[in-house]
């Protein structure tokens, strides 16, 4: 499995590919050691980086004003901080990914 996410200074970051503009925000596998993000927001005016958190923040439970873009935020390879606590969820998603 491509190591796409790590723990640091407290929090967990995730390096993502987001593909914006699709006609639903969903997780669409791996690609190049990033985890690969469909996101629904049209890439204007922040839009698909709003999308994106909304959608992280839901996925793994946690507020959408603890989901940061860290780094790309104008770029489709972003990467993003969470709260540490979600890394519990995310093996669980990753174990889940596996068995389908």
């Amino acid at each position: 499995m491509e190591n796409f996410f790590r723990l640091r200074d407290g929090a967990l970051f995730l390096d993502i590919k987001a593909r914006p503009g699709a006609s639903r925000s969903c997780l669409a596998g791996t690609v190049n050691g990033r985890l690969k993000v469909q996101i629904a927001g049209a890439p204007e005016d922040g839009k698909a980086n709003a999308e994106l958190a909304s959608f992280l923040a839901g996925l793994f439970g946690c507020a959408k004003r603890e989901v940061t873009i860290a780094a790309g935020e104008r770029s489709r390879l972003k990467t993003v901080a969470l709260p540490a606590s979600c890394l519990e969820k995310l093996e669980v998603i990753l174990r889940e990914s596996e068995n389908k």
